[in-house]
């Protein structure tokens, strides 16, 4: 089968490697879609994803397919089954897992990482991954769902109230994900930060009262001129140290910041203590998707929440690579990898 494979910083190769077997508890499934994602890029940069990466790996952790094999014992699926995973397998055992807090969890691996992932032709997965995709919800969509689970979490922890103002720092998919989830959390003035023209007209499409060019605007300037005075959430999708100080800066009294965008390993941020003191700030992170991954589903074939309006390309594995290093293609939008292209 065709494959994209990591070997190491800058190394991906696609290479003809032999279609996987399963076991008792697995299926096997031909990949349709496969979203490529930030942490990719970080991963393909020579940094850590959501676990310690273990090379020659497949990564692609954002699929969907159909199920063409099923092992012995699965009992919920069958072949013809359109499906997406949750990527992330927890142990179960830990203490982390016996109490709720699964995203902890000490053994956790992650298909992409750790085992392989969605840049494949057929990958095999565990049958406690799997999730049904709705009738309503495209293969293009479901690979969306475990992006949204992730934002899912990411809102659930901002404690966003009706009547709220909230920006939002970055236009990527996740940024233009959190705009959909903060609109219908009932928050009434909704700004978004983004240098990407093209990004800020699909948000203004998708909702935005306000579109800002920190590139050419002064941010707080056109916040105060729109009366967004107080700001009660600020969410923070880049992942880079000036964006992180931004969204303090921005942020009004007892304001949550919300630090969503993956920072390289070795990242530091300068903080005033005294900023915090002063505004009484509460500054949170998320990390990954516990227990959102069926409220995405149902969001994206409900049609509540749009997953396909930033979708700029659906592109082969050969163009992979040339996706992951270069970021003026990402800045364009989403970019989605169907391995049967």
């Amino acid at each position: 089968m065709k494959s994209a494979v990591f070997y190491g910083k800058h190394d991906l190769r696609i290479e003809d490697t032999q279609r996987p077997s399963i076991t008792k508890k697995q299926v096997l499934i031909k990949v349709m879609a496969c979203g490529v994602c930030g942490t990719d890029v970080h991963i393909y940069e020579g940094n850590k994803g959501d676990t310690e990466i273990k090379t020659p790996i497949i990564l692609g952790h954002e699929l969907s397919g159909e199920i063409v094999e099923i092992g012995d014992e699965v009992k919920n699926f069958k072949v013809g089954d359109r499906v997406c995973i949750d990527p992330n397998h927890y142990c179960g055992c830990c203490e982390f897992c016996k109490t709720g807090n699964n995203n902890f969890c000490k053994d956790l691996t992650v298909y992409g990482s750790n085992y392989n992932g969605g840049y494949a032709e057929f990958c095999v997965v565990e049958e406690s991954q799997l999730y049904m995709l709705g009738d309503n919800t495209s293969y293009e969509q479901g690979a969306m769902v475990e992006p949204v689970s992730c934002c899912l979490h990411g809102i659930d922890l901002c404690d966003i109230k009706a009547g709220h103002q909230v920006v939002i720092i970055g236009g990527g998919m996740m940024g233009m994900i959190m705009l959909q989830l903060v609109k219908s959390s009932g928050a009434t003035k909704i700004a978004l930060v983004e240098p990407s023209e093209i990004k800020r007209e699909i948000a203004k499409n998708l909702g935005a009262d306000i579109c800002i060019d920190p590139m050419t605007e002064n941010v707080k300037d056109v916040l105060n001129k729109a009366n967004m005075t107080w700001v009660n959430t600020v969410i923070e999708c880049v992942g880079l140290p000036q964006t992180i100080k931004q969204a303090i800066d921005i942020a009004g009294k007892k304001a949550t910041v919300l630090m969503y965008g993956l920072t390289k390993e070795d990242a530091t941020v300068d903080i005033k203590p005294f900023e915090f003191f002063e505004k009484e700030l509460t500054l949170k992170s998320a990390f990954i998707n516990p227990y959102t991954q069926k409220r995405a589903l149902d969001l994206i074939d409900s049609n509540k929440i749009d997953v396909s309006s930033m979708i700029c390309e659906v592109a082969s594995l050969d163009k992979l690579e040339e996706i992951l290093k270069r970021p003026e293609l990402r800045a364009k939008g989403k970019y989605i990898i169907a391995p049967y292209k």
